[in-house]
């Protein structure tokens, strides 16, 4: 891990969660935020999930998880943002409370094709 992450998690500007399934790594999510400056009550998320492990409630926990912390940091807001063809993020996302903000069309290029990001907003308050 990169000394500016060790520094941010002493500081607690971010936490990271990981799961594992019989000793390896399956998932991995983190949740941001500054501790300064005009946006300092908004929180990012991000996760990442193996396939075959999804479906499996593993984001859910997680996604749950990086949510009270949000709250035990005072944190006012939480956004992500997710390919717009992942269906199945996006299920999980607003089964958790999050809803589309936003989206930038065309923002990537992916396996020949143009795909939309959608941000995603939870307000926590």
């Amino acid at each position: 891990m990169a000394r500016e992450s060790l520094e941010s998690m002493e500081l607690e500007e971010v936490v990271y969660l990981v799961a594992e399934v019989d000793g390896k790594v399956v998932a991995s999510s983190e949740l941001s935020r500054r501790l300064s400056g005009y946006d300092k009550h908004l929180g990012g998320i991000g996760i990442a999930i193996k396939n075959g492990f999804r479906d499996s409630g593993i984001g859910t926990e997680m996604m749950k998880t990086l949510v009270e912390q949000g709250k035990s940091w005072g944190l006012k807001v939480l956004m992500l943002t997710v390919f717009a063809n992942n269906a199945r993020a996006l299920h999980v996302y607003r089964k958790i409370g999050f809803f589309e903000t936003g989206r930038i069309p065309k923002k990537f290029f992916k396996e020949g094709q143009y795909l939309d990001e959608v941000i995603m907003t939870m307000m926590l308050e």
